[in-house]
């Protein structure tokens, strides 16, 4: 734990120092360089992700692909997908936007007196074992992104939104990213709230949300893998995730018209396994979203048709 922390803080600190830091200067943000530090951070756990998708996840998929790349033009708006969110365009926003008005809510909430709650400090001698409090945190939001995304799959307004991420047909390791701008923003507020309610230090944070997010890249990938029998209750493979990208049953499961749908974990399948809604077939089936057959929905091409169109289906009106 302590080389691979100290690994990524001297990289942090060369990356922010060689062209964070001037870049800064130079667009008189001087007075901001704590925030560009750690945005630093984000930006460099983005570089790796990708690179990561490029030397190892993307040869897997020409290696074993489920079907063949018919539709690149779709590929190349998940890439830009994954750019802007990896490498930190995202969070600029955020920070800029929403990021006031949380440290405002949170420092209100510490001057009344309402201490943050750390969740780790129930098991007892975690306090000098890091990477204990660390699975003890990978557990604790897992379960709370099952639940979230969830929401986003019982929730009909929620879902007008949602449902541009299971739109895609030409599924791959670019597709993780792809979802609506305010389907993220609703997503990440309650991932920010859940971390100060549980007490996640911001070291651990950041660790945490960039391995889940690389799992959820090769989870999305285009390669006919499974973990065999045991090991896909252990955790998520790209058959088990694809099926809930399945046409009709990873969304409409429980009736053509009836919100519902399986294998909605983002690291364990132990929440679907407890809840109710796992599915371990071993199939490999088209994706999509069934009203892009049955009704010819349009959910649009490229990111600003994907961005217009996900409003108008949440005011009702595509």
């Amino acid at each position: 734990m302590d080389f691979f922390s100290n690994t990524f803080s001297s990289a942090q600190e060369w990356l922010f120092e060689s062209l964070v830091q001037p870049l800064m200067f130079a667009s008189g943000l001087g007075n901001l360089l704590v925030d560009g530090y750690s945005a630093t951070g984000w930006l460099l756990v983005g570089l790796i992700q990708i690179a990561v998708l490029a030397a190892i996840i993307g040869p897997l998929q020409r290696w074993r692909p489920v079907e063949p790349v018919t539709d690149p033009a779709a590929v190349r708006t998940d890439m830009l997908y994954t750019v802007i969110h990896r490498l930190g365009l995202f969070r600029l926003i955020m920070f800029f936007t929403l990021d006031p008005w949380f440290d405002e809510l949170f420092g209100a909430l510490r001057v009344a007196g309402l201490s943050t709650f750390h969740l780790d400090a129930w098991w007892p001698g975690v306090s000098d074992k890091a990477w204990v409090s660390l699975l003890i945190y990978l557990v604790a939001f897992d379960a709370v992104n099952y639940w979230i995304h969830r929401g986003q799959h019982q929730f009909h307004w929620w879902w007008r939104l949602h449902s541009l991420h299971h739109a895609q047909r030409q599924m791959t390791m670019w597709s993780d990213n792809r979802g609506h701008l305010l389907d993220d923003v609703i997503r990440d507020f309650l991932v920010v709230v859940a971390a100060q309610l549980i007490g996640v230090a911001p070291s651990q944070f950041v660790a945490i949300v960039a391995f889940t997010q690389l799992s959820e890249s090769f989870q999305h990938a285009n390669v006919r893998v499974w973990f065999g029998h045991w090991g896909e209750r252990l955790w998520i493979s790209p058959r088990f995730h694809r099926l809930h990208h399945s046409v009709g049953i990873g969304h409409e499961s429980t009736g053509k018209h009836t919100l519902g749908g399986r294998n909605f974990g983002v690291l364990l399948p132990w929440w679907d396994m407890l809840f109710g809604s796992a599915n371990f077939e071993l199939r490999f089936d088209p994706t999509g979203v069934r009203d892009q057959l049955e009704q010819g929905r349009d959910y649009g091409r490229g990111f600003w048709a994907h961005q217009w169109l996900g409003l108008k289906r949440l005011a009702g009106r595509a």
